[in-house]
């Protein structure tokens, strides 16, 4: 038989035992609690996030262009007209530059003009036009119409044709603002009376021009090109198109249009 003694010492071993299972029994438990209340923590962060992402994108359908750049929309010309120049379309036109300048340097039998082409005012025109003096679209065409009247004074070019009727095979929206102007030195691109009739053809502008807001202006002509167009201006026109108006009496052609940078 057990003595006392040892009945105690049992007891006492079995009491150790049962605050050592209570005491790991309540760890786990204040374990299990800390990861609940984390996860908890963790659901209403991204129910939150989920919730405000859904609140504020419900009404934004659009999908924003890259920073930089914009897009433009270069149609095909169907008219059938014959005397059009197929030298393809400006490529990536989704994500055309809207910021800087192209420099063109414009060699003409007459003298150079340098063109800066100002991408934030036009960036679709001035992409066009780089692009087309690129694929030499310009290249041993006719400057073919001067208009020398008061408040009125342009060099008309960019028609490979030489007839004003010509073009590339495309044509693209106009780029203007009610405040849009042509003051000398402006280089703007011409249209027909049609919207979205914009091509090659620009005229270059010698004077402060009274024109419509209808026009792109695309860029500006350096003080040198300024007065080439003054020799060109003082020879006047053959009148062909009313006073004033009608083909350079000094011929005038693009001998090359280069891209400088």
């Amino acid at each position: 038989m057990p003595t006392n003694k040892q009945r105690r010492e049992a007891a006492q071993r079995r009491l150790q035992r049962q605050l050592e299972r209570r005491e790991e029994l309540a760890r786990k438990r204040r374990r299990n609690l800390l990861v609940t209340v984390a996860v908890i923590a963790v659901l209403v962060v991204v129910g939150a996030a989920v919730l405000i992402s859904g609140v504020l994108g419900a009404n934004d359908t659009t999908t924003p262009a890259a920073a930089g750049t914009v897009s433009c929309d270069y149609q095909p010309d169907t008219s059938g007209n014959p005397n059009l120049k197929d030298v393809g379309t400006p490529p990536t036109p989704g994500a055309t530059p809207n910021t800087g300048t192209d420099t063109l340097l414009m060699s003409t039998g007459q003298g150079d003009l340098t063109l800066t082409l100002d991408r934030a005012k036009a960036p679709c025109a001035a992409a066009s036009f780089t692009y087309l003096a690129r694929q030499g679209f310009f290249d041993g065409s006719p400057c073919h119409r001067e208009v020398n009247q008061p408040n009125f004074g342009v060099l008309q070019c960019g028609d490979p044709s030489g007839t004003g009727q010509g073009g590339p095979t495309y044509t693209f929206g106009e780029e203007v603002t009610p405040g849009t102007t042509y003051p000398r030195g402006t280089i703007a691109m011409a249209k027909t009376s049609a919207p979205n009739s914009t091509g090659s053809q620009f005229f270059l502008c010698f004077t402060d021009t009274d024109l419509p807001a209808q026009y792109t202006v695309v860029g500006t002509v350096d003080q040198a090109g300024l007065a080439v167009l003054d020799q060109i201006a003082g020879a006047g026109n053959n009148g062909a198109n009313g006073n004033g108006d009608g083909a350079p009496n000094v011929p005038v052609t693009i001998t090359k249009m280069t891209v400088v940078q």
